[in-house]
């Protein structure tokens, strides 16, 4: 039984030690855009947060007020930021999908914030020769 076991647990460390694939580009890109938009939504639970601390010291103070007591002064502290909507990083046009620009098509939405690839007519940069 220990035998079973022991076979069990190697090929079990075998598979776990085992290297993934490098990630592609596109897996790159959605876990660049994830991470944007945990990093937002940190953001916007820290604004409302802040929002949520001034509320209660105001509150706490009016109360002190209503009894009769004396509030102590607030303290000086940064107003809260509020992070705006969130929005979507550019991601630019990988080459493998930018067209010749001088073959006259449009280009994608994404080649404005990079270079086109070529110049060139497709004809001349082809390297099979026509018939």
């Amino acid at each position: 039984m220990r035998f079973v076991t022991a076979m069990i647990v190697a090929a079990v460390a075998g598979l776990a030690t085992a290297k993934m694939p490098p990630p592609t580009p596109d897996a790159k890109a959605a876990s660049a855009e994830a991470a944007a938009k945990a990093a937002w939504a940190d953001k916007v639970g820290l604004y409302q947060l802040c929002q949520s601390q001034d509320r209660t010291a105001d509150a706490y103070r009016k109360g002190l007020k209503v009894e009769g007591k004396a509030a102590p002064p607030p303290t000086a502290v940064p107003p809260c930021v509020d992070p705006g909507a969130y929005v979507a990083q550019a991601q630019p046009t990988p080459a493998s999908s930018k067209p010749l620009e001088a073959s006259g098509a449009h280009s994608p939405a994404g080649t404005a914030t990079s270079p086109p690839s070529t110049s060139k007519p497709q004809a001349e940069t082809s390297k099979t020769p026509k018939p």
